[in-house]
């Protein structure tokens, strides 16, 4: 097996559509392995000889049901994927060429698009909307019943592909990095650019890497801030985050409040998971950890949602690595 898909789900409406996707448009020796990780999904998961499905009585949380499915896993290869997207024709032979160009010590995701999962529209008369822009009980028009219309497609606009944190920390998109010298010549001669952080719903490593890095440490808790978790990890290790220009995915956002997380979301949990991860990489807890946090920011410098204060600030206070092991 080249690749496992790691999928963990909690009553994901979309978990069959992502697996049929992922199996129509991977060239590779790629499997999945989801997690239902306390509720069934919406729609049942058809029967395939590369789809393993593990189902819990109860929730164990989004890092740890990614690590039970890592488990699993045979493949050099892993990624962590979100259980609401679709993919680009071969992304796993396009994601894997480019490990061959560059090597096993980086963490590398696609260009992510924004999914176009469905439209709602009328059973009686003609009217149809995009996805966030109905609440799905009626049709303004006549009344009646309304349903989704799978559409699946990956918008082509916006692409994302450049990503930071603020000294708070919190994620962020780095639009200003895309158009800076050494993105657009890395773009152009190699396919590929680096990026200071990701935005945590798909990205690949080799399984080594993600043991020795742990990848998902459970400690943190359920659900949140890993997309500066698994940067940190890689780029504070001697690693580098790259994105691969060569293909794309396409992530459904929850965008208002008619695209709902389907599980019950605690601010306090949530708030608790940031302590957390801000105190370890902050604190230089990493294992086998090189770089301070602040060699990252001024690497990428300047960077968005940074002062020249929040900078020094940093440095006077952070813990600097001893290399954990």
């Amino acid at each position: 097996m080249d690749l496992s898909i790691l999928i963990p789900a909690r009553c994901e409406e979309f978990l069959t559509n992502t697996i049929d996707d992922i199996l129509k448009n991977s060239e590779m020796e790629t499997e999945v392995i989801a997690v239902l990780d306390g509720q069934l999904p919406v729609k049942p998961i058809p029967q395939h000889e590369r789809v393993n499905v593990i189902q819990l009585n109860e929730s164990i949380g989004q890092r740890a049901a990614t690590n039970m499915a890592c488990r699993l896993s045979k493949a050099k290869y892993v990624m962590k994927l979100d259980a609401h997207c679709a993919f680009d024709k071969g992304f796993d032979r396009k994601m894997i060429d480019k490990f061959k160009e560059v090597g096993d010590n980086v963490t590398m995701l696609p260009i992510m698009r924004n999914l176009w999962a469905f439209d709602w529209v009328c059973e009686k008369c003609d009217w149809r909307t995009y996805q966030a822009d109905a609440d799905g009980k009626e049709c303004p028009k006549c009344k009646s019943k309304v349903k989704k219309d799978i559409k699946w497609i990956g918008k082509k606009i916006p692409q994302s592909t450049s990503y930071c944190f603020n000294s708070n920390p919190q994620f962020k998109y780095f639009e200003d990095y895309k158009h800076r010298p050494k993105y657009e010549k890395d773009k152009k001669e190699t396919g590929l650019t680096e990026t200071m952080s990701i935005q945590g719903s798909c990205f690949m490593l080799t399984r080594k890497n993600y043991w020795d890095s742990n990848i998902c440490d459970e400690k943190m808790g359920n659900w949140g801030h890993q997309g500066i978790e698994v940067a940190c990890k890689t780029w504070l290790t001697g690693g580098r985050v790259l994105v691969n220009h060569t293909t794309w995915y396409a992530h459904l956002f929850r965008t208002n409040h008619n695209l709902k997380f389907p599980w019950p979301v605690s601010g306090k949990d949530q708030n608790e998971v940031k302590k957390r991860v801000t105190e370890y990489i902050y604190n230089g807890k990493i294992k086998n950890q090189k770089y301070p946090v602040s060699w990252l920011v001024k690497r990428f410098w300047p960077v968005y949602g940074w002062t020249d204060k929040d900078l020094k600030e940093l440095e006077q206070k952070e813990v600097k690595p001893k290399n954990n092991s």
